[in-house]
């Protein structure tokens, strides 16, 4: 939607009707990601693509229809359908590709999202794409972290999904939800697709060990977009780090510091120091504790972090600054391999980021999603 949300708003700005079609699903090999969307506009102008060119026929004929009749529609595009390569999807993927009627009167909040998006500002835009109550499918709302637009029926379906979007839109994730009718986290009959304006979080891991592998695919798994770094090649190698989307040779301060003043570190981003060498960590951390990011841990027993501790000081780091750095690192789980260590560290992280007290749900009580 990234791509065509200006001539969208331009139409609507206009008070024309779009017709716009939106992948929210896919299976196999489908060529374009959940959030790929075309418009349909009045003049029969096409913008965008849903699947390269497989579908585009088809949806683009839906999508008048749509418009003329308002009612919005979800529907199946892929190799299990029998008209599938009628419509010409022999990729072999499976294509989920709701298309909606999109005006002032249907969507009165896009001039609030698109202000947000120019901002900078995070916000995710909710549909309902399924629901046994045809008055309930094509509802809205609008999620920005701190408040809500609209409505999708109810205040218990409202809390439900923006509780669920907000999780989505803090890892720059668009993708279906499924809920009860009346917005059960366990049930079934309704479906919400979460469109969110807001690019993947960062993680960056220093130290080409067997920790920072398992702390790549921990990272990976929970959305982010990881960066592996190191200064020596021999360990710094992408066939080590697979599931990390960048593995960079560089002296890890230096790497981050060119970042930063590229602009490509923010608040959420998240640092881990998995080095405990103080040739690297020292350094490194004086630049990551005046960096206003989400979270900086850095790996190491209680004796290194002392003396990490004193090293920083004599670099000039005031106390405020050093009472940013999560050192030793992680929740206290108990952990023992790689892979527990990094379901520590992130729970960590997950903890911070919502201001959880990473204590066991058994022995609390009130709302489980704060």
């Amino acid at each position: 939607m990234h791509d065509v949300l200006d001539e969208l708003y331009k139409r609507w700005r206009d008070g024309e009707a779009v017709g716009v079609g939106t992948v929210v699903a896919t299976f196999s090999s489908a060529p374009r990601a959940p959030g790929a969307a075309m418009l349909v506009t009045e003049d029969g102008t096409a913008v965008g693509s849903v699947s390269g060119g497989c579908v585009e026929g088809a949806v683009y004929e839906l999508a008048q229809q749509v418009v003329a009749d308002r009612a919005p529609v979800l529907q199946r595009y892929g190799v299990s359908d029998d008209d599938a390569f009628a419509v010409g999807l022999t990729c072999g993927g499976i294509i989920d590709i709701y298309v909606e009627r999109v005006d002032r009167e249907t969507l009165p909040e896009l001039g609030d999202v698109v202000d947000s998006v120019h901002r900078g500002e995070p916000v995710a835009v909710v549909t309902v794409i399924e629901h046994e109550d045809p008055e309930r499918r094509g509802r809205h709302m609008i999620v920005w972290p701190d408040r809500t637009a609209g409505t999708l029926g109810t205040d218990r379906i409202d809390d439900a999904v923006a509780d669920d979007a907000r999780g989505l839109l803090a890892n720059g994730r668009t993708g279906t939800l499924h809920y009860g009718l009346e917005g059960e986290r366990r049930g079934e009959g309704m479906s919400v697709f979460v469109n969110s304006f807001e690019p993947q979080p960062r993680m960056l891991v220093f130290g080409a060990i067997d920790f920072a592998a398992a702390m790549a695919r921990m990272g990976a798994y929970l959305g982010y977009q990881v960066t592996v770094c190191d200064a020596r090649p021999v360990f710094a190698t992408a066939s080590r780090f697979p599931e990390a989307d960048d593995v960079v040779v560089d002296w890890p301060h230096r790497y981050l510091k060119a970042e930063a003043e590229a602009g490509r570190i923010d608040r959420r981003t998240v640092i881990a120091v998995l080095t405990h060498d103080p040739k690297f960590d020292v350094p490194l951390l004086e630049v990551a504790l005046r960096l206003d990011v989400g979270y900086i841990g850095a790996m190491g027993s209680r004796r290194t972090h002392e003396d990490r501790l004193t090293r920083l000081r004599e670099a000039g780091l005031t106390e405020d600054e050093l009472s940013r750095l999560a050192s030793p690192i992680g929740l206290d789980l108990g952990a023992r391999t790689p892979e527990e260590t990094a379901v520590s560290i992130a729970a960590e992280i997950i903890a911070m980021r919502w201001g959880g007290g990473g204590q066991r749900l058994t022995e609390l009580s009130g709302r489980i999603h704060g």
